[in-house]
């Protein structure tokens, strides 16, 4: 790659036209990623990994699925040593899927898995460091120190896999940052790149260079930026290493999925990414499928229509908009959308035959018929479109009803009813509400003169759309325009999907709407369900997807790690009982951590932590901080609870 491409603030080919980064290509066993490799898919075994016949049975299993790479956990050097026969024997049921030795804290281990498996994952933030959170400043010479001393503890691994042809992986964790790197870097992107680049300046001077990048974190906001900004510090260099991505703790269930395919999918639209982990607190074999239907978007993707590039110069972005940190874009305030207010949620049901207090049920809204009473839920839609419907009850306080603009028109009831318009009858003196109007848009609207108009409307709201299969792109490019005519109107993210499954349409819907909220567009969300039928699943996913960007809060958050063979308890039983008595906590997110490996400096993003220690006991974390220790694993639950309780977050919960 050539720095002379590099403009401010590039992170991706283009911003407009589909095209993968172009990476080195780097072997590992029997398959390549990056170059003109395809994405591949990835997991990593659940299993100890020195019950070996178990680790083979699941390796196996997920070889099968679909997993391209196999990783396995090697906490110890007897650990690392026993990859020879587990190797042995997934050769001998005739698979050659390369395995991955994952390695924390032990560099010996890592040096014995190098010359038995195809690859090893390295963690600079704890191979040769320890956290402690010491807050210290480091002169410039004890700065080089430090890095002399991982170099003196590194440099023997890069030897060892150049002579035996081994890869690597030098994996950054957002929660697992070296105490140097935070105390002069912070909690940030900019930490999290310097991390890897430390190692990687290492394999440089070795002239090793099969290794592969990642930037894992479990705030998907940070994992992107991340991301991002390594390609730009790459690219600057006139490096081209290729990226494994993954956002690391997302969860499991339709939660997991969300954050997965909002972090992965950010990165795939803009053509970053050769390999894939998506990492859910569930069998590895059921990851496979969640991988799979994210690459598997982007086989002919560079095929779409075209869209208008940037007048700036491809790459460079758009004024107030950063792709390395989070800054929303500045709108009117209608109603109680745009402005300060947190995006908002439109249910689509425009394709009921019969609006009744029942339907309202899947969108947050529950009718007490004894009690003539509305019960709202926290993941209550802020608007409902009925499109040709109407209503014929008195609808909860916080609703707002949208028709199209002919039948809004024979409404008698005007009271928090709003008109659905098209550009035409905007533009063509059609009636409208004093308060608020929803224009639908896409961007080949936005001529002269429908701008002007926007600009000077302080109740229209846009519903944008897009029929591209580039859309994600197509509808960034809108909202790029709006800040570069100065218009701010405030804007409402839609998508429209047919007859799919229920994962592709949270994934989908994930991947297409999760990137523009990452990058503070968007002041609201509406998915529209052509299939039908499925109006509670498209609730809890675009909650889900606002909660996933870190964009509006409506339910409890879950860290939880996907469980490896260094894990201490049963991660899905135990997430699952933890969720059970505490999924009503709004806004309180809790971290859930099979080990220590990610547990520390994971808490700093959680409020809470649940971290085994050792064989039937628990630590318990305040954020970073341990709380207690040594918790009887049997009682671990309770007091995690009263730790709640302890700090005023603790409700009871309704019913």
């Amino acid at each position: 790659m050539s720095s002379t491409l590099l403009v401010p603030s590039q992170y991706c080919p283009s911003l407009t036209h589909y095209e993968r980064w172009k990476t080195r290509a780097v072997r590992i066993g029997d398959i390549g990623i990056g170059g003109h490799n395809p994405i591949r898919v990835q997991s990593m075994t659940t299993t100890d990994t020195m019950d070996t016949a178990a680790t083979v049975a699941q390796s196996i299993r997920m070889i099968e699925a679909g997993c391209e790479l196999v990783r396995i956990t090697a906490p110890s050097k007897k650990d690392a040593e026993n990859l020879a026969e587990i190797k042995k024997q997934i050769r001998a049921a005739g698979f050659s899927a390369p395995l991955v030795a994952d390695i924390h804290f032990t560099p010996n281990a890592a040096e014995v898995a190098a010359r038995i498996v195809e690859k090893v994952r390295v963690n600079p933030g704890n191979y040769a460091d320890k956290k402690k959170f010491d807050v210290r400043e480091y002169t410039d010479a004890e700065y080089a120190e430090e890095l002399e001393r991982i170099r003196e503890r590194f440099t023997p691994l890069v030897r060892i896999c150049k002579e035996h042809g081994t890869a690597m992986r030098i994996g950054t964790n957002h929660g697992s940052l070296s105490d140097r790197i935070l105390n002069r870097y912070g909690d940030t992107p900019e930490g999290m790149v310097e991390s890897a680049f430390e190692f990687l300046r290492i394999c440089r001077d070795e002239n090793y260079h099969e290794i592969v990048l990642s930037m894992k974190a479990s705030n998907v906001q940070v994992m992107v930026q991340a991301y991002r900004l390594l390609v730009h510090r790459m690219m600057s260099e006139g490096w081209d290493y290729p990226l494994h991505l993954g956002v690391t703790e997302a969860g499991d269930g339709e939660d997991g999925r969300v954050k997965s395919a909002a972090g992965i999918g950010a990165l795939l639209e803009d053509g970053i990414g050769d390999t894939v982990r998506v990492s859910l607190t569930e069998d590895p074999e059921f990851e496979i499928p969640v991988a799979r239907a994210l690459v598997d978007r982007y086989n002919d993707r560079n095929n779409h229509a075209p869209i208008p590039p940037l007048s700036s110069g491809e790459g460079s972005g758009v004024r107030g908009i950063s792709p390395f940190s989070y800054s929303r874009r500045t709108s009117r305030e209608v109603l109680n959308i745009g402005a300060r207010h947190v995006p908002v949620v439109m249910a689509d049901l425009s394709n009921r035959k019969e609006i009744t207090p029942a339907t309202l049920f899947a969108w947050g809204y529950r009718y007490s018929v004894p009690l003539d009473k509305w019960n709202i839920t926290d993941q209550a839609c802020d608007y409902a479109f009925i499109g040709k419907n109407t209503i014929d009850f008195e609808i909860p306080g916080t609703l707002g009803i949208v028709q199209e603009h002919a039948t809004w028109l024979g409404n008698t009831e005007k009271d928090r009813h709003y008109p659905f318009l098209n550009k035409r009858e905007y533009l063509g003196g059609a009636e409208r509400h004093p308060q608020f109007n929803l224009v639908y848009t896409t961007l080949a609207d936005l001529d002269e003169a429908y701008l002007t108009a926007l600009k000077a409307d302080p109740t229209a709201v846009l519903l944008i759309d897009t029929h591209n299969a580039h859309g994600m792109a197509e509808q960034r490019r809108l909202f790029f325009e709006l800040i570069a005519q100065d218009c701010p109107v405030p804007v409402i993210i839609g998508r429209a999907y047919g007859a799919i499954t229920n994962d592709t349409l949270v994934l989908h819907s994930s991947t297409d709407m999760g990137p523009l909220l990452i990058d503070g567009l968007g002041d609201g969300v509406f998915i529209a369900d052509e299939q039908g039928g499925r109006e509670d699943l498209v609730c809890r996913t675009a909650f889900g997807i606002l909660q996933a960007t870190r964009t509006r809060t409506s339910k409890t958050e879950y860290i939880s790690c996907p469980s490896c063979g260094r894990t201490l308890f049963d991660l899905q039983e135990t997430t699952a009982k933890i969720r059970a008595r505490t999924s009503h906590l709004k806004g309180v997110k809790i971290g859930i951590m099979g080990c220590i490996v990610n547990g520390p400096g994971e808490m700093a993003d959680a409020d809470f932590g649940y971290v085994g220690t050792g064989p039937g006991v628990i630590t318990l974390y305040r954020e970073k901080e341990v709380v207690k220790r040594n918790v009887p694993s049997e009682h671990a639950v309770d007091e995690l609870i009263g730790l709640i309780k302890e700090h005023g977050m603790w409700v009871e919960a309704e019913g």
